[in-house]
């Protein structure tokens, strides 16, 4: 059930950016599903984080079950979340997505991939311990530290 609501959610956030062209505001309502998304993201990850910092006690079903969502999130297509025009120098003080993410698509869509291939990665071991989790969740954050890096300003 869990899983189920965490994917309706989802596509809740989703058709907002698919849907709000129509509209006036249609870039600012696209970046904000597309920050929608990324606090999903950050949720799931920040249990993750949690238990590996000692912060919260290790439980492998909630570990499994953030892995899971996490894994969920990343089958998305995200590219509606994305369109030109909503980086932060057209859209400043909105969002913190540098425009070099649209004038480079290649070195986005690397790190994409690695970033998916480490949230399968975390998704094998989640509920294999702490021991097991903590690389799993110190290689994942790698990836979400070199997109943030390249492509993130650090404020709006």
């Amino acid at each position: 059930m869990k899983h189920y609501l965490v994917k309706m959610l989802t596509l809740a956030v989703l058709s907002a950016g698919i849907v709000t062209p129509v509209f006036a505001d249609a870039i600012d309502d696209t970046i904000k599903a597309r920050q929608s998304y990324y606090q999903l993201i950050k949720f799931n990850f920040g249990q993750l984080v949690a238990i590996v910092k000692g912060e919260v006690e290790y439980n492998a079903e909630a570990a499994q079950n953030a892995a899971d969502n996490l894994k969920a999130i990343s089958t998305l297509h995200i590219g509606p979340l994305y369109p030109k025009g909503s980086d932060n120098v057209a859209k400043k003080g909105k969002t913190r997505a540098q425009p070099n993410i649209w004038s480079d698509f290649a070195g986005v869509s690397e790190i994409g991939g690695k970033w998916r291939t480490a949230i399968g990665d975390l998704q094998t071991v989640a509920s294999n311990g702490k021991d097991a989790l903590a690389p799993a969740v110190g290689a994942l954050g790698a990836q979400c530290k070199a997109c943030h890096e390249k492509y993130r300003a650090k404020d709006f």
